[in-house]
């Protein structure tokens, strides 16, 4: 529900009320040349003025005279590291005197995360993060331990990099859902809807003032034109059929020969889940510990059974990725695990451009 409008002179005020109600913020920052995640003090730390060139193979900022906060599109990073941990441990075991042994889970205590500039897509990724590891009979207790805490702050996203495709997937550029506040930012400041209880709670007191009729028209162009910016776009919604029943079509070994295996679009892309596990032991045999890291399924061990690497060489790996991703996913989740965010087309150091590939292999193209 649309709650007010926000002076962009006051949006210190909104951090302070959420630091007030115990929350570490997390915002948007310009870190090494891009846009990442990090602790939030003062609205100053913001990228203001601003601006992500993005497209296949290539990011870079770019300053401009404006004012904005959130004139970007995304950074590296998602939601994912938040909730879902590069590396943590699970369990750990110690030997008693008697010899036996002892095992205790890990169950670190998490602080209260309010994560401020969440895009439409990177909401639908994690809604579908949820599913994975809250949906089932037993939820992921590190996952669930971090979830619960989260605020989170979206906005609407009105300037699309070259690499955004998230109109063809139907996860924006505008946040339906899955959000406490959201910000329609113009130039004078921000439109505040609210999506939860808490959310309306925070701004109760900050006093905003009424929108006006202009403010609203410009915040409805602002989506209408973000949406027809984006040129990429994945040929269709659901691609089970065409991609499962391509298994050997010659596309896969010509991005194949391209591909590094390096797993960028897979450490990006806001919806992979793909882990391993690890064990340490002390020397002396005393403690150990089990850990889970991130993984990929472009690395050789992901598929590796019993001596047996399922998936031997580049192009079953990419193949195995992609037809898991647009297709598969369907039969789990009732949709794509892409949501059309473009990091994979960005961060892969050979270009590769995921939307072309899908048309490619769909149309029953083998052009190069």
């Amino acid at each position: 529900m649309e709650a007010g409008f926000l002076q962009h002179g006051r949006f210190q005020a909104l951090l302070d009320v959420l630091h007030g109600c115990g929350y570490r913020c997390i915002g948007p920052q310009v870190r090494d040349g891009a846009i990442v995640y990090d602790a939030l003090s003062t609205c100053r730390e913001l990228p203001q003025g601003v601006r992500d060139l993005q497209s296949a193979g290539s990011y870079r900022l770019e300053r401009t005279s404006g004012l904005r906060y959130f004139g970007w599109a995304n950074g590296l990073q998602a939601l994912k590291p938040m909730v879902f941990a590069p590396e943590e441990t699970l369990w750990r075991v110690q030997r008693a005197d008697d010899g036996a042994l002892r095992f205790s889970a890990s169950r670190p205590s998490f602080a209260n995360l309010a994560v401020i500039g969440v895009r439409a897509c990177d909401l639908a990724a994690l809604a579908l993060l949820d599913r994975h590891f809250l949906g089932t009979a037993v939820a992921d207790p590190c996952y669930a331990a971090r979830r619960s805490g989260m605020f989170l702050v979206a906005v609407h996203c009105s300037d699309p990099s070259g690499s955004c495709f998230c109109a063809s997937t139907g996860d924006g550029p505008q946040a339906s859902g899955g959000f406490d506040l959201a910000l329609s930012e113009l130039d004078e400041g921000f439109i505040v809807e609210t999506g939860s209880a808490r959310g309306a709670d925070t701004v109760a007191g900050l006093g905003l003032e009424p929108v006006t009729a202009s403010q609203r028209d410009a915040a409805a162009r602002q989506i209408d034109t973000a949406r027809a910016r984006q040129r990429r776009g994945l040929p269709s919604r659901d691609l089970r059929a065409a991609l499962v029943s391509n298994p050997e079509h010659p596309r896969w070994e010509q991005v194949a020969q391209r591909c590094l295996a390096c797993g960028n679009c897979t450490s990006v892309c806001p919806t992979c889940f793909c882990h391993a596990v690890c064990d340490s032991m002390e020397l002396d045999g005393s403690a150990g510990a089990h850990a889970r890291i991130w993984d990929s399924c472009f690395t050789a061990g992901h598929s590796q059974i019993h001596g047996l690497t399922v998936r031997p060489d580049t192009r079953t790996r990419y193949r195995q990725w992609l037809t898991h991703k647009l297709g598969s996913w369907h039969e789990q989740f009732g949709r794509s695990g892409c949501v059309g965010c473009g990091r994979c087309i960005s961060w892969c150091p050979a270009g590769i451009d995921i939307t072309e590939e899908a048309a490619a292999i769909c149309s029953g193209s083998s052009d190069g």
